[in-house]
């Protein structure tokens, strides 16, 4: 088990050699949220902005309900999914990419003990 200690070590010194800036969790909670925010304000404009066009008769009144509301509406909808979805994607990213680094470590060191074992001790 020391030669994994050992390697652990030397892996961590490496990536702090690399002086690599991390994604800061609260900032990707905040982003994650304020994606989910705008797309639940977006879809309340839209529905506000439908409501008011449905509400008149005059043609000029519903097409500037459309325009300010449910266009708005969609536009804040676009945004909102946008930001879930890439805070979503890159949380799960990082996850998979850690499992998969964590698989690779634990065969490479299975496939090490096996060679040792077929090498002739001297």
């Amino acid at each position: 088990m020391r030669v994994n200690e050992d390697r652990i070590k030397a892996f961590e010194r490496e990536i702090g050699e690399l002086k690599l800036k991390g994604a800061s969790n609260q900032q990707e909670r905040l982003l994650l949220v304020a994606g989910a925010l705008l797309l639940v304000a977006g879809l309340v404009v839209a529905v506000l902005g439908a409501v008011q066009a449905v509400g008149t008769t005059n043609t000029a009144d519903q097409l500037a309900a459309i325009a300010s509301g449910s266009l708005l509406g969609i536009a804040l909808v676009a945004a909102g999914v946008a930001l879930f979805v890439r805070y979503s994607y890159a949380r799960f990213l990082r996850f998979w990419l850690t499992r998969l680094l964590y698989e690779q470590q634990a065969q490479t060191d299975r496939i090490v003990e096996a060679i040792g074992k077929l090498a002739p001790q001297q």
